[in-house]
């Protein structure tokens, strides 16, 4: 792939979500991702049914070798590659790569400047360090699931967008991107602890510096970002379908009136917030009057900062989302396009998932392994 990270070597130990999420980043964007699977018996259960599939879209455009960890050479090929590589990824519990023989140390004294990007839901260090848990769970540490949902109803999973992929591999692909441009400089590695917890906390830097102001409450539906503002949320179409509605600037706020015919004098005052319930009100009985692309074609392109509610099926078939090619089929499977976008180091998505261990000979060879010596570990049932 032509992507700005072309030549950067990777090797990514297979997990579930954000590692994997982490590591596809970095393949979209060019970089040689090698995932080092679980050599497992054949017919034996999978809990994850899409792993290894082409619509196991976080695993596209990598190649796969499969390795019994449990057996001591397979340590052995995996410290081997970490000599030529730049960034090791993993998303285990702290304790299990050392307990694998694959720890930082092992692995940067192999290779000092090599880049150890380790992500997990509450870090490498602290009281919940060796808890299990999920994305829910980080992201309500955080004080950030708090702010989510509606008054009087608990807080809304926001799915595991917050956690997992924006807090979590987003940070960790950021991180050992941003390690390795160091270890160009110092000749050092180093390890990158990307913590959910951490990453989500940091996604709510402007809530919190907000609330140190004084001007966000710890209330559900309460804010200007929350679903509190009439100016800010969703409403219901004459077709059940929705509306979102971000019109938080004067000008803006002006323009959403004008185009919607709202002439209720009450609707003018835009930051009386004892007027935002009744407001709610009024803007739900008015955008219930039309369906959502009569709406659309009303208000979508203008400064009246609207835009229709989409699902997975129908947001690829935008005109927008069609003219950027914001989505990509591969192997029959629509799916997000690589982003973001660069000038001249165009980024392409790779092929669809390989199958576990699909690449492992070639792998080996590719990074310097004899014809006999793949032969020794394939009849050893390392590979």
């Amino acid at each position: 792939m032509p992507g700005p990270l072309t030549g950067i070597k990777v090797i990514e130990m297979v997990g579930i979500g954000p590692c994997p999420f982490a590591a596809m980043m970095l393949a979209d964007m060019g970089a040689e991702v090698i995932r080092i699977d679980r050599k497992t018996k054949p017919g034996a259960d999978n809990p994850f049914p899409t792993l290894g599939t082409k619509y196991d879209v976080m695993a596209r455009g990598r190649r796969s070798l499969a390795l019994d960890l449990k057996h001591p050479q397979a340590r052995d090929v995996v410290l081997a590659m970490v000599e030529q590589a730049d960034i090791l990824v993993e998303g285990f519990r702290p304790g299990v790569m050392e307990r694998l023989g694959l720890g930082p140390d092992a692995c940067l004294v192999r290779n000092p400047a090599l880049v150890y990007g380790r992500i997990t839901g509450w870090g490498q260090t602290g009281p919940l360090a060796q808890a299990a848990g999920h994305d829910l769970n980080y992201i309500a540490l955080s004080g950030m699931l708090h702010a989510m949902g509606r008054v009087g109803s608990p807080p809304s999973p926001p799915l595991n967008l917050v956690g997992d992929f924006g807090g979590g591999a987003m940070m960790l692909a950021f991180g050992v991107v941003c390690a390795a441009l160091e270890a160009r400089n110092s000749g050092k590695g180093q390890v990158v602890d990307a913590a959910m917890t951490d990453g989500a906390a940091l996604l709510g830097a402007m809530m919190y510096g907000l609330r140190a102001f004084g001007s966000w409450r710890d209330q559900r539906e309460a804010n200007m970002l929350d679903g509190g503002a009439p100016f800010y949320d969703t409403y219901a179409c004459l077709d059940g379908k929705y509306l979102s509605v971000g019109a938080i600037e004067p000008q803006f706020y002006a323009q959403l009136l004008e185009l919607t015919g709202a002439s209720d004098p009450e609707f003018k005052k835009q930051w009386s917030q004892s007027l935002w319930p009744q407001l709610k009100d009024k803007f739900a009985a008015l955008f219930a009057t039309r369906t959502r692309d009569d709406w659309c074609a009303l208000l979508e392109g203008t400064d009246a900062c609207v835009a229709p509610v989409l699902d997975m099926a129908e947001a690829p078939l935008h005109p927008h989302n069609h003219a950027r090619a914001a989505f990509v089929e591969i192997d029959g499977v629509t799916q997000p396009a690589p982003a973001p976008r660069f000038s001249r180091t165009v980024p392409e998505a790779g092929a669809a998932a390989a199958t576990p261990g699909q690449h492992s000979a070639a792998v080996l060879a590719d990074w310097g392994w004899s014809f006999d010596a793949i032969e020794t570990l394939e009849k050893a049932g390392v590979i």
